[in-house]
């Protein structure tokens, strides 16, 4: 406990000093164009002092968080499902890993509300509220199946070492595809729903699953095979929220 103690507060500035460093450049472009741009003071300063120091102290450990428990939780499941040799549960936990997180992705919730707000009003659904909660559940359901299928797919190009980039091409060729022939209501829902995937919970832990599935098999290089689950991740949703708008 003595040599260990002093590291936690040393960790801690640590990690506040580089949330400061990180939201500076943010900070500084909005006080310029409030100072020299708009030349107008900040309407309750004191609100959002304690605002960005919020940020900064939510920041800090969100990014302590990630280090500490998604990162190495995903990457000790990639480590122990591939010594167990068995492609079936490496696929089922790739899929579930994708589909849990993603449906429960507050980014991805917001989008779906929304979505199905102005679906209402430009009357594709009916304005009733089951008819709009039906409709966020399903885009949710929807892009969260694509994600899970994303990251079978990803796992799949890891184990057989598909280069990446033919998968990419196709996958935009079919993106380019289906906006071709999806409601255009939908096109632009399609392709937000691709970013919002890509937020705070998916990433690091689908990050982790690939450099520890590379990591722990004999041949693959974790920094060529490792990543790029990220792009099959913000690629599918928009082909699959697309036919979701063919169909309803």
């Amino acid at each position: 406990m003595s040599r260990g103690a002093p590291r936690l507060p040393a960790q801690a500035v640590g990690a506040l000093l580089e949330s400061l460093r990180d939201l500076a450049p943010i900070v500084l472009v909005i006080g310029l164009f409030q100072w020299l741009v708009l030349r107008e003071p900040i309407a309750d300063f004191a609100s959002l002092v304690i605002g960005i120091a919020m940020v900064v102290l939510g920041l800090s450990l969100f990014v302590q968080g990630l280090n500490l428990g998604l990162f190495p939780l995903g990457e000790g499941m990639a480590w122990g499902l591939a010594r167990k040799g068995s492609l079936f549960w490496l696929l089922a936990f790739a899929f579930s890993l994708g589909f849990g997180t993603t449906v429960a992705e507050p980014a991805l919730i917001a989008i779906a509300e929304e979505a199905s707000i102005v679906a209402a009003e430009g009357g594709m659904i009916a304005t009733d509220a089951a008819a709009r909660d039906a409709y966020a559940l399903g885009l949710r359901l929807t892009v969260a199946v694509a994600v899970g299928v994303a990251l079978l797919v990803g796992v799949l190009r890891i184990l057989r070492g598909w280069p990446i980039q033919y998968l990419i091409i196709g996958g935009y060729a079919g993106v380019v595809l289906m906006t071709a022939v999806a409601p255009r209501e939908i096109v632009g829902i399609a392709y937000d729903s691709g970013g919002v995937t890509t937020s705070t919970i998916t990433v690091p832990l689908v990050t982790a699953l690939g450099v520890g599935l590379a990591t722990s098999i004999e041949g693959r290089n974790p920094l060529v095979d490792g990543f790029g689950l990220i792009a099959f991740a913000s690629l599918t949703p928009m082909i699959f929220v697309m036919g979701y708008g063919l169909l309803i």
